[in-house]
């Protein structure tokens, strides 16, 4: 018999400095949302360093509320209504994307554009594993076949053209990246230069186009709190788009910690996956490639970019930090990360 698992994600009061206005908010609902006005109650999601997430409780029901981050943001980056544009489409087809309630674009509201979805209940594995959990294999395995099923869609078939556009996918995320990297760092890095320019010499073939998620990571989905080996959601679709399946791979790569790793590459996210009993990141290219059939020869190239990609979101969040935007103390211990990671990816190239 399967132990029910403890949630590993709760709410929490809302962080100073975050906060909702709670009463804005309120008005806006009870125009949008069926029945009669009602009192809300407005708490935080504890986990992630970039959009703001919230649960919201009305008239009975809950609602997750999603939003960009305080301070000024770089341009085309933390779009919330296109983030619930692309649920919308995927809700119907992938089980595994919450649906959406509402998208607001009036920035009057709450200071900038936010949708609501459903909330779904189950277990976020963070930095800790819960009691429970039971054999880690199970979920690496229900982790990577949810991966496959998103990447088998036909896009054409489904009306999934919106999405993105998949030529040059590869090359404007490597040079996209590179410059968001020029713009958000705080002082020299000699190592994130020289992975930026290993990846803009060395890009390679693309696959055929697929839905890329672009941040497919294990704090990314919902495990159901009875079956550890079942997937109840898959969060954070904000860079979501069309174009080389092997870009998740490689996100999925440098998020999958090993016991071996540079103490950044381990500690950066979450260190879960070093833990005793969890495959290997092999292993999981191994099911992947079972699954889809899909030759993975060149995947340490995209293996490289997952941890330059990585290191430019944590400056990026740093550098809110640095520049007093946000007080969240959790930022503070990035600076050192990032230069952990530019090593590390340093030393998936001389591999490659």
């Amino acid at each position: 018999m399967l132990r029910r698992l403890m949630p590993a994600l709760d709410v929490q009061q809302i962080r100073p400095g975050e906060e909702l206005d709670v009463e804005a908010l309120r008005l806006y609902l009870d125009r949008r949302l069926p029945g009669p006005p009602a009192a809300i109650e407005a708490l935080q999601f504890p986990g992630g360093h970039s959009n703001l997430t919230y649960l919201i409780r009305r008239g009975g029901a809950e609602y997750v509320l999603r939003r960009p981050p305080l301070g000024p943001i770089p341009p085309r980056a933390h779009d919330m209504v296109r983030e619930a544009r692309i649920l919308e489409k995927l809700a119907p087809l992938y089980p595994a994307a919450p649906r959406v309630e509402l998208i607001c674009e009036d920035e009057t509201v709450l200071g900038r554009p936010f949708y609501l979805m459903e909330r779904r209940r189950g277990t976020i594995l963070r930095r800790s594993v819960p009691p429970g959990l039971g054999d880690p294999k199970i979920v690496a395995a229900a982790f990577i076949d949810q991966l496959a099923e998103l990447h088998r869609f036909d896009i054409a078939a489904h009306g999934l053209d919106s999405i993105g556009k998949p030529e040059g996918f590869l090359e404007r995320q490597v040079r996209g990246w590179s410059r968001r990297w020029e713009a958000a760092q705080t002082r020299p890095v000699p190592a994130m230069q020289r992975v930026s320019a290993w990846l803009l010499e060395r890009l390679p073939d693309s696959l055929p186009p697929t839905v890329v998620h672009n941040d497919y990571k294990l704090d990314n989905v919902m495990l159901a709190e009875d079956d550890p080996g079942r997937i109840v959601a898959v969060l954070d679709w904000e860079m979501t788009s069309l174009g080389d399946p092997l870009v998740d791979l490689g996100v999925m790569l440098c998020y999958w910690p090993e016991a071996g790793d540079p103490p950044a590459r381990r500690e950066a996210i979450s260190p879960v996956t070093a833990q005793p009993g969890w495959p290997s990141r092999a292993e999981l290219l191994d099911r992947y490639h079972q699954k889809t059939g899909r030759e993975l020869g060149n995947v340490a190239y995209y293996e490289v970019f997952g941890v330059f990609k990585l290191a430019v979101v944590l400056e990026q969040i740093y550098r809110r930090y640095h520049e007093g935007q946000t007080r969240d103390a959790r930022f503070a211990r990035f600076e050192p990360t990032v230069r952990g990671l530019a090593d590390a990816a340093e030393l998936v190239m001389e591999k490659a």
